[in-house]
């Protein structure tokens, strides 16, 4: 046991003294006043382009040998080797050559590498150093002055820049911090090869590129501000500060004059070359239902508009202590308690978890053409409050069940700010006579906030959660359908309900989500009990990727295929879950990712699928350059038409027009969809009716055919698609099909959101 104690010590010891050599010669050249290759090989690389851009245009194979290729240096001297601007001859790939100092010889090369774009001044450098077989080193203030004008020539796009930030911590006072790794008053950034440990607690001028620095500047201050940090704890004369996501302990023993009560304050902490001088505590709070979070101020029930400070900053002080951002206050919620000083929120603390119960909808006006109103006109089914008035005068009139009530741009009572319109009973239903809904005029539970804006009135409906499924439900897909596909739209609606009051959309108005396709259709029809009993019985559920809930995307009918997360141009891998897949029993082995396979897919209505008996499972339409000159200008007279690039499940990504003047290229399957579509065509559907009105196509799983040019110069085309939406997430019509077909709603959803669960909305944040 005592050998092995020997044997673990000598490990231990020989480690540090490899990693303390490491340190010494790494920054040895900081000291002698010479730059190491490795550190001009990150700097240049960063330059002319980003980390992402070294790692994927480095070699398939490394020049360094296989024991030094997790050294930091690695990656930026293999892609000045890959791109012709490092010699591996006259600048070996070894440890001792890396690590030496950077030679005249070597940014002569780099500056060969420029071609036609090394300045005069470049050039001659060149010449005035001995050009490429100098070897003498290069010494510190040269090196940079040579890389002032490299950067000058090089970085075009303004790529690198100037940040002057305060350093929070490094890998020195930071514990399990990565290496490398500063934290930062503008968050995280990498320093490989530099050494900054010397200049924690002061601020910097630093150059950058992306999430990486590139070069300590000067240091602008040795005092500085933490401000808004959360006081987490105190204890033998050290004071624990939350800040920038990490924790660091500050003596301040005589600093305060009293020290009970510290832990869970929000103080400003003030220091001098990392010693406190003082801690200003903010010891007051207010707490209330956030009704709307806009750029410079929240709206809190109780105090009205309270501006926010400028370093206003947010903690969640429940669980695991970490910052949060301005998104994470849930308005219509009151999980935060505001620290506020001079008349300013200077932080929120969320000091619990959120129970998601309620949701606030945008009422828009009729045909969803607009959020602003011009006349809101209500009436309850029972005696009902109106509250009006700033905080300091709030008034309260009631209102006789059935009376209405008619609030319009010049209406007083909106000049104390927000008016509320309640039911006096639980349960009371509000009616909305000035709006027109597929039911006619619409009756809403919950209450009713208007808010005068510059466009005009916003009606703001707050309701319960489960309440507003159960008018979302019936308004998306259709009440006769099976009870398991209403089951996994209502999960998917539930979701996707979920994710926006998570979100930010509508916060500067104090609400989630508005009542339009935008969003989720809401109470436009009216509620039926086969509906209800589906958002009942799964009551609470949401549908997870993992820890997290998904984004529940749907739409109503497919081609036959599905599409994935690209069909909006984001990265695919972000949306894991969504896959392009056959929607029918057993997928057919073919790619239709080709404009002739496709088209032979898309214009054979045979094909079954789980919703090949639906009339948008397939559909075509007649148009002409003329028509379609009404949208697409600038080519001259329309001669041609091709999808030249197609997403996963043949969806269309890009179209090329040609014209007799030129030609044009669309992206996007809603710009494409929005270029061909004109609501005076008729588009025959699958059964053989015929509708129109669409301003933009049903979908983008389109081919196009040119049927010809006339005698009068006019050239005619058939579009040839299926489905209708994006094709992304659940296909309404195909769950339909499934759920006939005997499938349930579990089965149903896991097919259409690869590798996700039912879980209960209570267990996630």
């Amino acid at each position: 046991m005592r050998e092995s104690n020997k044997l673990i010590n000598w490990v231990a010891a020989v480690s540090t003294l490899i990693v303390a050599l490491l340190i010494v010669i790494v920054f040895a050249g900081r000291e002698n006043g010479q730059v190491s290759r490795a550190m001009a090989s990150r700097v240049i690389a960063l330059t002319v382009a980003s980390k992402d851009e070294i790692i994927d245009g480095g070699p398939d194979r490394s020049w360094f040998p296989e024991n030094l290729q997790d050294e930091w240096y690695v990656s930026y001297m293999d892609y000045l080797y890959q791109s012709g601007r490092l010699d591996s001859k006259t600048c070996p790939a070894t440890e001792d050559s890396a690590l030496s100092a950077v030679t005249a010889g070597d940014l002569s090369d780099i500056v060969l590498s420029l071609g036609d774009k090394a300045s005069g001044e470049l050039s001659e450098y060149v010449l005035e150093k001995g050009g490429r077989k100098a070897k003498h080193a290069v010494g510190r203030d040269d090196f940079w002055e040579f890389y002032d004008k490299f950067r000058a020539a090089a970085d075009e796009t303004g790529a690198v820049r100037e940040l002057v930030t305060d350093l929070y911590g490094t890998p020195d006072n930071v514990e399990a911090a990565a290496a490398w790794t500063a934290y930062t008053k503008d968050g995280r950034f990498l320093f490989e090869g530099l050494y900054l440990d010397p200049y924690i607690d002061c601020s910097l001028r630093f150059l950058v590129r992306d999430s990486e620095i590139i070069k300590l500047e000067e240091v602008v201050s040795e005092e500085i501000v933490y401000e808004n940090a959360w006081i987490s704890g105190f204890d033998d004369g050290n004071v624990t500060v939350f800040i920038g996501n990490i924790t660091r302990k500050f003596p301040v023993r005589g600093v305060l004059k009293n020290e009970e009560e510290l832990s869970g304050q929000i103080g400003d902490l003030y220091l001098k070359k990392g010693r406190p001088e003082r801690l200003v505590l903010k010891r007051e709070r207010v707490k209330g239902t956030v009704l709307a979070v806009r750029e410079n101020e929240i709206e809190i029930e109780g105090y009205g508009l309270v501006p926010l400070a400028d370093n206003f900053k947010i903690y969640r002080t429940y669980g695991v202590l970490r910052e949060q951002q301005k998104r994470d206050i849930l308005v219509g919620y009151h999980m935060q308690e505001f620290v506020v000083a001079n008349g300013e929120i200077c932080a929120a603390l969320t000091t619990e978890r959120p129970e998601i119960d309620t949701i606030r909808i945008l009422l828009m006006t009729d045909n969803f053409r607009s959020l602003f109103h011009d006349r809101i006109v209500l009436s309850c089914d029972s005696m009902a409050v109106l509250e009006y008035g700033d905080e300091q005068d709030k008034k309260t009139q009631s209102v006789a069940a059935g009376d209405k009530v008619t609030i319009d741009m010049s209406d007083r009572r909106l000049s104390g700010g927000r008016m509320i319109f309640r039911s006096a009973n639980e349960g009371g239903m509000i009616t909305v006579h000035s709006l027109s809904r597929g039911q006619g005029t619409p009756v809403y539970p919950g209450h009713m906030e208007i808010t005068k804006e510059a466009d005009g009135l916003l009606l703001l409906n707050e309701v319960d959660l489960e309440e507003y499924l159960k008018r979302v439900v019936p308004s998306e897909m259709p009440q006769s359908y099976e009870n398991e596909a209403l089951k996994a739209q209502a999960i998917c609606a539930r979701t996707y309900a979920w994710s926006k009051i998570q979100g930010s959309t509508y916060s500067q108005y104090g609400a989630h989500v508005d009542d339009s396709t935008g969003y989720q259709v809401y109470n436009n029809t009216e509620t039926y009990e086969s509906t209800d009993r589906a958002v009942n019985e799964t009551f609470g559920q949401v549908l997870a990727y993992g820890d997290k809930p998904i984004e529940a995307f749907y739409y109503s009918t497919s081609c036959g295929y599905g599409t994935d997360g690209s069909v909006w141009g984001s990265d695919p891998s972000e949306l894991p879950y969504l896959k392009a897949r056959f929607i029918g029993e057993k997928e057919k082995a073919r790619n239709i990712s080709s404009n002739d396979v496709f088209g032979e897919f898309i214009k054979d209505a045979g094909i079954e699928s789980y919703e090949s008996a639906f009339a948008m499972y397939r559909w075509n339409m007649k148009t002409n350059s003329n028509i379609l000159s009404e949208k697409i200008g600038g080519v001259g007279r329309i001669t041609g038409l091709t999808v030249t690039e197609r997403g996963p499940g043949g969806v269309a990504k890009t179209l090329k027009v040609l014209g007799t003047d030129g030609e044009k290229t669309f992206s996007g399957q809603s710009r494409i969809r929005s270029v061909l579509g004109n609501a005076r065509i008729s588009i025959k559907r699958n059964d053989g009716s015929t509708t129109d009105g669409w301003d933009s196509l049903p979908s983008a799983f389109i081919y196009i055919e040119n049927d010809g040019t006339g005698d009068d110069g006019v050239t005619s085309f058939t579009i040839y698609g299926g489905g209708s939406g994006h094709g992304a997430g659940m296909s309404q019509n195909g769950a339909q099909g499934m759920a006939k077909a005997g499938k349930t709603c579990l089965e149903i959803l896991r097919f259409f959101y690869n590798e996700c669960e039912i879980a209960d909305i209570d267990d996630f944040e």
